[in-house]
């Protein structure tokens, strides 16, 4: 009897001191993002064209809200310009027109070592 009468306090005391244990969980999260002011509208370009290194290339994009149009362009190693015109319509996809402009050539390597020209600051 005496048992049984432990028995039940320790699980009394155990119910007891379970409600009081805190539990714990993830916190709240605190940031959340802007919503979006309204389509995106931008226009923007660039170019690069170093002679000596012979990089020449650039891009131009323009959009307003899901429509988008641009071009970009770069002189490939063979001497011509590659160029493509794109567009975005909605649900019509990325379509892109590739064009090329010039000859293809392939020069021979220069014999012995050309150094980079000197550059001056003033």
């Amino acid at each position: 009897m005496a048992l049984k009468a432990l028995i039940l306090a320790a699980v009394a005391i155990a119910s007891v001191l379970s409600d009081s244990v805190p539990s714990y969980g993830p916190p709240a999260p605190s940031y959340h993002a802007p919503a979006p002011a309204g389509p995106a509208q931008y226009d923007f370009n660039y170019a690069v064209k170093d002679d000596y290194s012979g990089n020449d290339f650039g891009h131009q994009e323009n959009r307003n809200g899901y429509d988008t149009k641009g071009t970009y362009y770069v002189q490939l190693p063979d001497g011509r310009l590659q160029k493509v015109t794109y567009y975005v319509n909605g649900d019509s996809g990325y379509v892109a027109e590739v064009s090329y402009q010039g000859e293809a050539y392939y020069p021979q390597p220069a014999k012995g070592y050309q150094p980079a020209p000197q550059v001056g600051y003033a």
